[in-house]
């Protein structure tokens, strides 16, 4: 597919102005040069153009609020001056896979001051001797090449990345320790569920058990006074004969 068309495609009947991401990978530009893509384009941030057949970015119309520029798999090889004046806000650059040869045809990038982030790994240059002291003496500043700092630190997560973290929530915040700390609260609150329902099983059971022990006392009380009645019924008994026997002598006597 033609660069022309697949730009046309993207679009999507979108003005031109309102695209802020755009990507036509892997479409083919007729004679080597950026095509379709024009000054409209006046908000346009993130532009891919990747294994395409580009050979210069000379026609790269001017696009001030571009920051990354993915231009890998062609076969660029010099031409890169234009890029200070047309993209001066340009904080990352993909030159990867490209026929960059020499130091001296990436000399031109010191006029982008905020080019942090430059990508030229599978190009010639980056078989060269002491290529990554060089790159980095050559462009003070820039932060990372190929990925890596200076100190062989490997870049942190993308901007888009960061983007997300903050949607997701403020700094600081983690959702798994949310999780944790609601599970905490769900076992201490069962915890206390259980105790409670532990403490007033014992409760009841206690009641029950004081019950027993009030029902077996009156039951010892009810058997003594039935002992005792029939222990008094038993003594005036003995007590009666006694007073017959008695009275049977009186009797005798006379």
């Amino acid at each position: 597919m033609e660069m022309k068309k697949r730009i046309s495609l993207e679009l999507s009947n979108r003005k031109p102005a309102e695209v802020v991401e755009l990507v036509v990978d892997n479409c083919r530009s007729s004679d080597g040069e950026v095509e379709g893509l024009t000054e409209e384009f006046s908000e346009l941030e993130i532009l891919s153009m990747v294994d395409i057949g580009l050979t210069s970015l000379s026609k790269l119309p001017s696009l001030p609020k571009l920051r990354k520029l993915e231009v890998s798999d062609n076969t660029i090889s010099g031409g890169l001056d234009t890029l200070a004046e047309k993209c001066p806000n340009l904080t990352y650059l993909n030159l990867s896979g490209n026929k960059i040869k020499e130091l001296s045809a990436i000399e031109v990038l010191q006029n982008l001051k905020n080019l942090t982030s430059l990508d030229l790994y599978s190009c010639e240059v980056s078989a060269l001797e002491e290529y990554r002291d060089g790159v980095f003496e050559l462009l003070p500043q820039l932060t990372f090449l190929d990925g890596y700092d200076q100190e062989d630190n490997e870049v942190p997560d993308s901007e888009a990345d960061n983007d997300d973290e903050d949607e997701a929530g403020p700094p600081g915040v983690d959702d798994d320790d949310d999780e944790d700390d609601d599970e905490d609260e769900g076992s201490e609150g069962e915890e206390e569920e259980v105790g409670l329902s532990y403490l007033m099983k014992d409760g009841i059971q206690d009641e029950e058990d004081d019950g027993d022990y009030v029902e077996e006392e009156e039951e010892d009380e009810e058997e003594e006074d039935e002992d005792g009645d029939e222990d008094g019924v038993r003594g005036e008994k003995r007590k009666r004969d006694a007073d017959d026997e008695g009275d049977d002598g009186d009797e005798d006597d006379e």
